[in-house]
């Protein structure tokens, strides 16, 4: 009866993740069956905790090898007894600790930032209209990493989304990412709001650059967005703005991970625009 319960609440914890994984990218039910070739009607019940009953028993599997599921699933060659170790002795540290750590590895492993200023945040933030406006006031180049990868992938964003979906997207955002970084010392970068969502290209982004998180409110994103007339990933969706709320929820933990902030609902551009130029050279960017 126990390891029916734990089974019961692996499944549901399962399924939380995949909505989580799911919200943090900005997808719908219906781009993920897209995407992973697996029908919206089994994501439901795998988000619900409902999720094949196989799942259960390779879990039991695992816990008779003394293995976690983790372990066995995990692409690529069999992970170094020193990782092994070391995760165990990370899953000891509450927040305040892995916080602790997470400084210490960035201080040892950061990348030259130099003058690159990159701005994140969801669509609708004010990434291109504030970006570009400092990139002017600093006399340096402004980047549009969504042009970048449609220049760098031959084709639109959509284009890209509709014939090889997001993971495809996502490789060329890291190469347009990787080639931005090799071509300019100074520039301010307006990421994609879903960049953060990919581990490898965000952990590279804040290693090469300085990280403003420019925040709004759900609403704000909204209207902004619609006035733009692009309602990605919310289109044809009755219910845009709790999906938007989703993403949202999902993403914030990791837009946190940017070095500042900036509020941009209820301001003005200019008033925006004076705190990001002062949060630059307080940072001592190298701008010269």
């Amino acid at each position: 009866m126990e390891n029916s319960q734990n089974d019961a609440e692996f499944l549901r914890l399962l399924g939380e993740r995949v909505r989580t994984g799911r919200a943090r990218r900005g997808m719908t039910r219906r781009q993920l069956a897209a995407d992973s070739g697996v029908s919206e009607r089994y994501l439901a019940q795998l988000e619900g905790g409902q999720g094949n009953i196989s799942i259960g028993r390779l879990r039991q599997v695992t816990r008779a090898l003394g293995l976690k599921l983790a372990d066995l699933l995990r692409e690529g060659g069999e992970a170094p007894p020193e990782l092994a170790l070391l995760q165990e002795r990370l899953a000891r540290l509450d927040a305040a600790g892995l916080a602790r750590v997470e400084e210490l590895l960035g201080e040892t492993l950061s990348g030259d930032r130099r003058g690159r200023i990159a701005l994140i945040g969801l669509r609708g933030a004010g990434k291109s209209t504030l970006g570009r406006g400092l990139a002017q006031r600093l006399a340096v180049p402004f980047i549009e990493l969504v042009a970048e990868t449609e220049s760098e992938a031959g084709m639109g964003a959509d284009e890209i989304f509709a014939l090889s979906g997001q993971a495809a997207y996502r490789r060329h955002e890291r190469r347009a990412l990787e080639q931005v970084i090799a071509r300019y010392d100074r520039a301010v970068i307006a990421s994609g709001g879903g960049l953060v969502a990919e581990a490898a290209t965000f952990e590279r982004l804040l290693d090469s650059c300085t990280t403003i998180w420019l925040k709004a409110r759900p609403e704000d994103h909204m209207s902004r967005v619609i006035a733009q007339g692009d309602q990605r990933p919310m289109a044809g969706n009755a219910e845009a703005m709790a999906d938007l709320r989703r993403i949202l929820d999902g993403r914030e933990a990791l837009y946190r991970k940017a070095g500042a902030a900036v509020e941009t609902s209820d301001r003005s551009a200019a008033e925006c625009l004076d705190e990001l130029e002062s949060l630059v050279r307080e940072s001592g960017v190298e701008l010269a």
